[in-house]
């Protein structure tokens, strides 16, 4: 059998079904909304995050435990102190008092973890 051309062909059903879809999509309230200014809260909620992971206090996709990396969150909540070495003197008071707890919050969890102890809770972040 010959190679036949393949054609695709085009109603203009689906023309007017694609730009219909096409508006309804459009018309759509950005469900994310917009992203917050960046900010030094967000910077440090950022790596908190990264070090919560590695204390083992953060799920998987599927809910299931993630097991502590002691070197990776150390790396985290070191960069987190160059942090505070960089901003010294340079930061608001709020955001001074955001850096300290959450260092010495995720600096107690290490402890904990690394000694063995009970399963951590979360540290609490207050909110930007």
């Amino acid at each position: 059998m010959p190679d036949e051309e393949k054609k695709i062909i085009v109603d203009n059903d689906w023309k007017a079904e694609a730009k219909r879809e096409k508006e309804r999509l459009a018309a759509e309230p950005d469900r994310a909304g917009p992203l917050p200014a960046p900010g030094f809260a967000e910077l440090v909620n950022l790596i908190v995050m990264q070090a919560m992971a590695g204390l083992g206090l953060l799920a998987g996709p599927g809910g299931e435990r993630i097991p502590p990396n002691l070197e990776v969150a150390k790396h985290f909540i070191d960069l987190l102190q160059v942090l505070d070495d960089k901003t010294r003197n340079n930061l608001a008071p709020a955001e001074k008092t955001l850096l300290d707890q959450v260092l010495y919050e995720l600096r107690m969890t290490f402890v904990q973890v690394a000694g063995g102890g009970a399963a951590p809770a979360a540290p609490a972040v207050p909110p930007a």
